[in-house]
């Protein structure tokens, strides 16, 4: 029975904004953990908004609890309500308001804005409106210190990605034989991946023994349990599959036949439910369409008769897999030299084209008129193209990068995945506190009273939680996708494993800290670290990181004000009654 029932209806309010404050985090922060991956053509939109529906929810519940604590407990006292403690609900209420109208208004227009530094300028303004006391001063879960890893966070997460992104181009990439050499090193790359993981759900999973209870034997023996355990699964199961897709180029196989393991050493493996088409491996050095680029290019397919009309170039004698492979620079298509249909990553229709336009002919009331609006409507933002920029300038940001044997490169396509994954989880289990903190403070307060600095977090709230997260990437991830991929630098599977994986570690170090980081900070700084390894400041578009710089000082007053200014108009609204 709740202790304050005359106030249900701020509660219902509360919860309307929650729900808000998550689908708008998701939209804008979801984005960070697989924008790479899209960028790099590893994962299609539809196949990430599948996956973050899973990696969200589990990273909410299962990790989440820690850190929703710290944003309510330590940004603002709570001395000052303690008096009057249905105050705190109202406070509450008008900080998560802020936090959704702000983020979905960044993510309409495609502003990338670190949800972390949304919540926590609507808290300050609320703090400020309410005359309660701002944790300025550097302690645990203040605003100097939350500013602080705004800062650091970007450089220790491009240091981890540029390590990672070294130790591949230089023991692999650059190698003589890369893709041999990439055969030999992907199983301990998936293994490090999952032994990673593995530390933080046994350190961070709600109710386990922290790491000083377990010992350091104990914890030790669990990660390296499970990387051999990778390892080995690596051995008996992946690199068979690699195998037989790559080197034998058995167009049949799927990654639904990596379970075959072994059998896929023999001559004729027994497959079961084979593929059926040519390609065997994307192109991802494959250029970006440019305006200049789609007459050139139309001309080219008139005089040559290829299969890649699908938009994906196969490994053959013009691919960076050959010896006599040149792929076009930027300096070719500026000599006026023309590509290949296959050297061209074909565009995109966009829903409205392949939903809207076949039936707009028809009457508004038209069955299927109706169902084509209706899959618009659900598939729109998991079906737009998120890796075709054309811009000219862009192309020569992206003609910096060197590009590498795609064979290889596909390769860390697994390991990018499941580092997209790992990245995903972790911003589950950090920023599910920016929408749930606040509510969970005024729920508790509607429920007992009293004003509490300690309580559990109800898994219920975390279960809707991480489903609205998934869902906000679903509706409206692709616009920040598009900001945080190929805008900023080249990104191929194995820069973007990189990216992904040190970002992923940084946000999970946090997590078990307690300290509040942006995955948008993290990311953007391991795109900047992982581009910079080209050793030329030119192959990173420093006018695109700018833009999401900007974002991060105007979210902070931006949100301040609208929590401050909700909240004074709240403590000050004329009543009848009163003079």
């Amino acid at each position: 029975m709740a202790a304050l029932p005359q106030y249900d209806w701020i509660i219902a309010l509360i919860s309307i904004a929650f729900c808000g404050s998550s689908f708008g985090n998701g939209a804008n922060d979801v984005a960070n953990s697989y924008a790479t991956s899209v960028a790099a053509r590893t994962l299609t939109m539809p196949q990430v908004g599948f996956l973050s529906m899973f990696t969200e929810f589990f990273g909410a519940v299962v990790l989440g609890s820690r850190v929703t604590g710290t944003i309510k407990n330590n940004i603002i006292g709570l001395d000052r309500f303690r008096g009057t403690p249905a105050t705190l609900i109202l406070a509450m209420g008008c900080a998560e308001f802020a936090s959704a109208f702000w983020l979905l208004t960044a993510t309409k227009i495609g502003y990338p804005v670190s949800t972390t530094q949304t919540i926590v300028g609507a808290l300050v303004g609320v703090g400020i409106a309410a005359e309660a006391g701002v944790s300025w001063g550097w302690k645990d879960g203040s605003v100097s210190q939350v500013a602080a890893s705004w800062v650091i966070a970007p450089l220790i997460s491009a240091v981890f990605s540029a390590i990672l992104f070294g130790s591949l181009k230089f023991a692999v990439l650059e190698r003589k034989n890369p893709f041999e050499k990439a055969m030999k090193a992907i199983p301990f790359y998936l293994a490090f991946t999952a032994a990673v993981l593995a530390l933080f759900i046994i350190i961070e999973a709600p109710g386990a023994p922290s790491l000083e209870e377990l010992g350091a034997g104990i914890a030790c023996a669990i990660v390296l349990g499970t990387f051999f355990g990778a390892l080995l699964l690596a051995y008996v199961f992946f690199l068979p599959y690699v195998h037989r897709r790559l080197v034998k180029q058995d167009t049949r196989i799927r990654l639904r036949h990596v379970f075959l393991g072994p059998l896929l050493w023999m001559e004729n493996p027994p497959i079961y439910l084979p593929a059926k088409g040519d390609e065997v491996v994307v192109d991802y050095n494959a250029r970006i369409v440019s305006p200049n680029d789609n007459e050139d290019i139309e001309k080219q397919k008139a005089k040559t008769e290829s299969s890649a009309d699908k938009g994906e170039k196969l490994v053959n004698d013009h691919s960076p897999t050959s010896p006599t492979a040149a792929p076009l620079s930027l300096e070719d298509v500026e000599r006026g030299k023309t590509a290949t249909p296959t050297s061209a990553y074909k565009r995109m229709p966009e829903p409205e084209e392949r939903f809207l336009a076949p039936t707009a002919h028809l009457p508004i009331h038209n069955p299927k008129r109706i169902w084509s609006f209706i899959k618009y409507i659900f598939l729109q933002g998991v079906t737009r193209d998120c890796v075709n920029h054309a811009d000219t300038q862009l192309a020569s940001v992206h003609g910096k990068a060197k590009q590498y044997d795609i064979r290889a490169e596909h390769l860390l396509t697994y390991a990018q995945v499941a580092s997209a994954m790992m990245m995903s989880i972790a911003h589950g289990s950090n920023d599910v506190a920016n929408a749930v903190g606040p509510w969970i403070a005024a729920y508790q307060v509607y429920m007992t009273g009293e004003v509490s600095e300690k309580g559990e977090s109800p898994i219920w709230i975390l279960v809707v939680a991480g489903f609205l997260l998934g869902a906000g990437f679903w509706f409206m991830g692709y616009k920040i996708i598009r900001a945080m991929g190929n805008k900023m630098t080249s990104v191929t599977p194995s820069r973007g494993f990189s990216m992904e994986l040190g970002a992923a570690i940084t946000v999970l170090v946090a997590s078990r800290l307690g300290l509040p980081v942006s995955t948008t900070q993290c990311l953007t700084g391991s795109i900047v670290g992982v581009a910079l390894m080209n050793f030329d400041v030119r192959a990173v578009n420093w006018r695109q990181v700018a833009f999401v710089f900007s974002g991060w000082f105007i979210t902070l007053p931006c949100a301040g004000l609208i929590g401050g200014l909700l909240m004074a108009m709240s403590l000050n609204t004329p009543q009848f009654g009163q003079g």
